[in-house]
């Protein structure tokens, strides 16, 4: 059992309830700063050594704490950002219903960031020992690939021994071992307008182009080898009567291992048009590189199944296809565990919701990861 008194579920189902009240899409930087500074504040007042890292591109801050301790850190590293656009609450509110507790962003991820943020407080203020010094970081960009948090990702994990990700557990409490590396890709189709009318014949349709290479990118999905591709959204053509002169889609791809990616992203970009008067073009590459399990890792979630069975909690593990910040920390061979957060279900859709009494086991489950971790 953990050192570290975590307190009760109803108490800390209050405090992420604000959390999830405060809208933050990832689009809109002051909105995700306002509670990167509530984050901030407590922490200060526990007495972390804070490091705020401006935004950049648009998106909000970066907030480290760290706390103090001899050898490499351990990092938790969680973001605050959510898919859902401003005035979601209206139509979704923070509600609790029975074992369940709804609201956007309740279950992916801010519960797993909260919780990782208490653990790291609760530690703090109660002067736990901890066998290594503890690097939280919350970030406010990973539901649009960290573009600008990347970078500041990868610096921590370079100097870490271990990473923690508190993203969504999995069906059954379960973490995550190993992910599917991400490619992000727009295909463009140059076309030739024309009066649908009148001189149809002149015209080289950029939809009818888009067509043919929507059908070129789905036969490209290979199930049993994992390699899978989707093309949305779409779009092009502006009026019946106007034959398009341009039209495009964005195209997501997932594959298991680098090498698959770097095959993948030559062949789309070696796609070329099949309609006369049309040119395709195709830009992008792979986003988060494949986060495969090695031994280290396994012997991380070997360790971490002894802590999860000292606090009454299962944890089995999985392989999962959603990337998160954990690919960056592990393509570096930092030995990651990802899906620390807490369980529930239906990330990015009406229905998400965490299961509320949950949150003390896994909030000591964490603290007793960062206490024995060594």
């Amino acid at each position: 059992m953990p050192q570290t008194c975590v307190g009760s579920s109803e108490d800390l189902l209050h405090e992420l309830a604000a959390w999830v009240r405060m809208e933050t899409p990832s689009t809109d930087a002051t909105a995700v700063n306002r509670l990167m500074d509530v984050a901030e504040a407590e922490l200060a007042r526990a007495g972390a050594a804070l490091e705020r890292v401006p935004g950049s591109g648009g998106f909000g801050d970066t907030l480290i704490a760290r706390t103090e301790g001899e050898g490499k850190p351990i990092l938790v590293a969680g973001h605050l950002d959510t898919v859902w656009s401003h005035g979601t609450l209206d139509s979704m509110p923070f509600h609790i219903d029975g074992d369940k507790a709804h609201g956007p962003g309740i279950y992916d991820m801010k519960a797993g960031s909260f919780l990782a943020f208490h653990a790291v407080r609760a530690i703090l203020r109660q002067g736990v020992p901890t066998r290594r010094p503890i690097v939280l970081m919350l970030t406010p960009d990973e539901e649009v690939g960290s573009p600008s948090s990347r970078w500041i990702i990868e610096r921590e994990a370079a100097q870490a021994a271990f990473a923690l990700i508190p993203e969504p557990a999995g069906q059954g409490g379960a973490c995550v071992t190993a992910r599917k590396g991400v490619g992000r890709f727009v295909l463009r189709v140059e076309g030739r307008g024309a009066h649908a009318g009148t001189s149809f014949e002149n015209g080289a349709s950029a939809v009818v182009e888009l067509s043919h290479q929507i059908l070129a990118i789905h036969a490209m999905v290979d199930l049993e080898a994992g390699i899978t591709l989707n093309a949305a959204p779409v779009w092009g053509g502006s009026r019946p009567n106007v034959v398009s002169p341009d039209a495009g889609c964005e195209i997501d791809l997932r594959v298991n291992t680098p090498r698959e990616g770097e095959a993948m992203e030559q062949r789309l970009r070696a796609l070329t048009a099949r309609t006369a008067g049309c040119r395709v073009v195709v830009e992008g590459g792979m986003n988060r590189p494949p986060y495969t399990e090695n031994p280290g890792i396994r012997a991380l979630y070997k360790h971490a199944k002894g802590v999860a069975d000292s606090v009454g909690i299962r944890l089995p593990h999985q392989s999962r296809g959603g990337g998160s910040d954990g690919n960056f920390t592990a393509a570096l061979g930092v030995p990651t565990l990802d899906g620390l957060g807490c369980p529930g279900s239906g990330a990015h859709v009406k229905r998400e919701h965490i299961l509320w009494r949950e949150l003390a086991p896994r909030a000591a489950f964490m603290a007793g990861l960062l206490e024995t971790l060594g």
